[in-house]
């Protein structure tokens, strides 16, 4: 893919992936990249522009939230529309994608697992209670009083439902944290990690700093010294699978208090361990700095649309007094299902069905990576592994054949901003379980470069 003529001029006051942006609407405009057109990558581009790839994933962020290019998984980025020079700026409907397959990116929930009954009983017993006449920004009490119960008896840590404030899921909340911080901050992050957050982040004017993870997850020592906050996965990091050890843990706090910022602990598949029970919440070593923050979405269905904060009393105080002002609150509807579905066991048992389904699942996709010649990184949890690979070239042309062949991987190179590593990320929640065997096929096929 040749790199459109693009300046960036580093004496200049507007920052480096705002004047990329700006630089690639303008070559849509000028006619020189045409909507339907692929762009580079944002290592390519990087690298032709000699800026950092923190700087046009950035770009390509801001331009993906406008709606003039859309991301293709295991594709790449296309221009959707170019605007007119001098033209308001709209969004155009795009053209859909061809999606369609069998689906082992990460990510999914489990639905299969999720009875019916159990399903209807609880939006039953949530449309039972009469419409609210007034905006909540805490959340419904009873599903607070349900977050905290499981928070306690999962995940070992004491929270009171006054310590709970509801959120519509995890990448909601860290906006709405983030809108708290200094504008232009810097955060660091994780590197590969999730780009959601890192999105979110972006979008609220905050400077991302990519910090790299190794088989412990997040790389303490690596984290620069003036940052805000630190986001991190510590229970299973996305998308490598490590787990924090107690001592990095520890060190981790320490820097906190020690340097004033926040930890913000997305518990990504904290609840679905298969070997040994899972560390204690990064929240219960350090309530004080550490903002904990977990969602339905993985583990129930992201219908819900729940999802919860737990964090410092001067924090949650600081974001009521922001809902408030604006009116900002997360919708209660799903919480009052999940709620319904915990006050009548419903919900543990679900948690039971699902760990033992995706442990099941997860030795079905360990012996087809096995089996094609492949040793894959991650702990014994979560529902998604890695297979590491030589290259971005070979993560592109094993995507690209099992998409082929009907099965959508998800490749570690769109987690990346800066770390230079290529592999395929490989979920099993989201396919039923017939579907599953045909696919892993597919994969070992794609894997042993035979399709």
């Amino acid at each position: 893919m040749e790199v459109p003529p693009l300046v960036v001029d580093r004496a200049a006051a507007e920052p480096l992936p705002v004047q990329v942006a700006a630089g690639l609407r303008a070559a849509a405009a000028a006619g020189t990249l045409a909507a339907g057109e692929r762009l580079p990558s944002t290592r390519e581009l990087a690298r032709a522009l000699r800026v950092s790839r923190t700087v046009t994933a950035a770009a390509y962020d801001q331009l993906l939230a406008e709606g003039w290019v859309e991301g293709r998984r295991g594709v790449g980025t296309f221009v959707v529309d170019a605007p007119a020079p001098g033209s308001p700026r709209r969004r155009r409907r795009s053209v859909p994608v061809a999606d369609s397959g069998v689906d082992l990116r990460a990510g999914a929930p489990c639905t299969e697992v999720l009875e019916p009954a159990a399903w209807r009983r609880a939006w039953r017993a949530a449309g039972q209670q009469p419409p609210d006449a007034s905006p909540d920004p805490l959340g419904d009490r009873a599903f607070r009083s349900a977050v905290a119960s499981h928070l306690l008896r999962h995940r070992g840590l004491a929270a009171d439902p006054d310590d709970v404030l509801a959120t519509p899921g995890t990448s909601a909340a860290v906006a709405e944290v983030a809108a708290l911080l200094p504008r232009g901050a810097e955060v660091a992050v994780e590197d590969p990690g999730y780009r959601r957050a890192v999105a979110a982040l972006n979008a609220s004017g905050l400077a991302v700093v990519p910090v790299p993870v190794d088989d412990d997850g997040l790389v303490v020592d690596a984290v620069p010294a003036g940052v805000a906050a630190v986001y991190c996965t510590p229970a299973h990091q996305f998308p490598l699978g490590g787990r924090m050890p107690a001592a990095r843990r520890a060190r981790l706090v320490e820097r906190a208090r020690a340097e004033g910022f926040l930890v913000l602990e997305d518990d990504y598949d904290g609840e679905l361990r298969y070997d040994v029970a899972p560390l204690p919440l990064l929240a219960a070593l350090a309530p004080d700095v550490v903002v904990h923050l977990g969602t339905t979405s993985k583990t129930v269905s992201p219908t819900l649309g729940a999802g919860w904060l737990v964090g410092p009393a001067p924090l949650r105080e600081q974001l009521l007094d922001a809902r408030t002002t604006t009116g900002t609150r997360p919708p209660r509807a799903g919480q009052r299902v999940l709620a319904a579905m915990a006050a009548n066991g419903d919900l543990a048992r679900h948690l039971r069905r699902l760990r033992r389904e995706l442990s099941f699942r997860r030795e079905l996709v360990l012996a087809a990576v096995l089996g094609a010649g492949h040793e894959p990184v991650g702990d014994a949890a979560g529902a998604h592994l890695v297979v590491p690979l030589p290259s971005r070239a070979e993560e592109e042309r094993v995507v690209a054949a099992a998409r082929a062949a009907g099965v959508l991987v998800g490749g570690l190179g769109d987690s990346c901003l800066e770390a230079e590593r290529a592999g395929v990320v490989v979920g099993w929640a989201a396919p039923r379980r017939a579907e599953l065997e045909p696919a892993l096929r597919v994969l070992t096929t794609a894997l042993g470069g035979l399709v």
